[in-house]
């Protein structure tokens, strides 16, 4: 499902999230129900429908379901769209309690099951459940088919679960498994090439000439890599060669994935690009670093000399050319990522800065650079803060008893 971040983003339709096809039934906040009854009775009264999804257009993940509801032509009878806010929205309680994550999309059961269940949450289990119930009903979307699960679960665990990294601010970093928003792009980037070396090479879908729950897992994020990571990055194509060829060929011929991207970049282009201005704050999209290089850059690049003392893929650590102390030792950032003093740092920036600090430890506690019992770390910043170098740098002072500070 997409994240509440949703909410305060998205243009809800007056009349039809949805084509004129399948319409969702949409409200705003003002006629929002409140129910104290159980979510599964809210929704009954919602819709008499067998089912209710709730999803809305620009959620990639419900539609995945609804490529299958289209694909195998089910009635809004039987599957009815009805958008979360007529809930409350996400993070309503009526919501949570079908989807406890508060993410989209959730599916409430309201005829008799055979489970017991009358709610599911998340896509590939709601896709899964429809794709049985519905069986006999238009493509099989071939459930067992081992390549497309293969695709379906590479894309479940190391693509939607980092797709924030394109969109989101800095303040709901991290995802995932990623502190800051370059690293996390370049593991989506990596993850579409793994995908790339499962598809078949053979046919127009993934699997080959029929449709699969591969392709309506991949495609509607397919949209999104391929709409916003120009953003960031237009140095590369956003999708790798075979998977650009499959992506264009089903938005051109297959009508029901064309149709998902309508409903996926109306709500991308309109609200969020036009209307709400997204990107224009986000780091690496709207915002980079382009303040000039320092010298810095010149010894990280061995360009020039220095002592250093440590060093790894992040950090770097040197001794100071100008000591003020006995021991002083800088540590800097590799990659300055817009990091040219501390008052730039936001949540992205949590991962360095905090192996920062303990890399400062590690070299505080080591004599034989001159250090003794402690030692002092300062960041300068700005002018009024005495910084020469714009490139974040932590001194860390030790070797004698230091005076008081100001």
């Amino acid at each position: 499902g997409l994240f509440a971040l949703l909410l305060a983003a998205i243009d809800i339709p007056n009349a039809s999230g949805f084509s004129t096809a399948r319409k969702a039934i949409v409200t705003s906040p003002t006629t929002t129900t409140k129910l104290t009854m159980s979510s599964s009775e809210a929704a009954t009264q919602l819709s008499n429908s067998d089912h209710i999804l709730f999803d809305m257009p620009v959620s990639n993940n419900g539609a995945r379901v609804r490529a299958i509801l289209y694909h195998k032509q089910l009635s809004q009878q039987q599957v009815d769209i009805i958008s979360p806010m007529k809930l409350g929205g996400l993070k309503s309680e009526e919501f949570m309690a079908l989807s406890p994550q508060g993410l989209m999309p959730a599916l409430t059961i309201q005829k008799e099951h055979a489970s017991g269940m009358k709610h599911l949450s998340e896509s590939d289990t709601i896709a899964r459940y429809l794709l049985a119930e519905y069986a006999g009903m238009g493509p099989s979307f071939q459930p067992d088919n081992p390549r497309s699960n293969q695709i379906c679960r590479w894309h479940d665990v190391y693509l939607t679960t980092i797709q924030g990294c394109l969109y989101k601010p800095a303040s709901r970093f991290p995802v995932g498994d990623y502190a800051d928003r370059k690293s996390a792009i370049r593991a989506f980037q990596k993850n579409l090439k793994v995908i790339e070396g499962f598809m078949s090479d053979e046919g127009m879908y993934l699997c080959g000439d029929e449709v699969s729950l591969a392709d309506a897992s991949l495609f509607p994020t397919c949209i999104f890599a391929k709409y916003m990571l120009p953003k960031f990055d237009d140095s590369e194509p956003p999708l790798p060669p075979k998977l650009n060829a499959w992506f264009d060929n089903l938005r051109m011929k297959d009508s029901v994935f064309s149709k998902i991207y309508d409903e996926i970049m109306d709500t991308l282009v309109t609200s969020w690009e036009e209307k709400n201005h997204r990107w224009d704050s986000i780091w690496l999209a709207g915002q980079r670093d382009e303040a000039p290089g320092t010298i810095f850059d010149k010894i990280i690049a061995k360009e020039i000399p220095a002592t250093i003392v440590k060093e790894d893929e992040h950090i770097l650590a040197f001794k100071d050319i100008n000591p003020v102390s006995p021991a002083h030792v800088l540590i800097i950032p590799k990659d300055r990522n817009g990091l040219t003093n501390l008052r730039k740092a936001s949540a992205e920036h949590t991962d360095i800065l905090g192996k920062m600090l303990v890399a400062a430890g590690e070299i505080a506690n080591d004599t034989e650079l001159g250090f003794g019992d402690g030692a002092r770390f300062v960041i300068n910043d700005g002018n009024d803060g005495g910084q020469e170098v714009y490139h974040l740098h932590l001194h860390v002072l030790g070797g004698r008893k230091l005076g008081p500070m100001g």
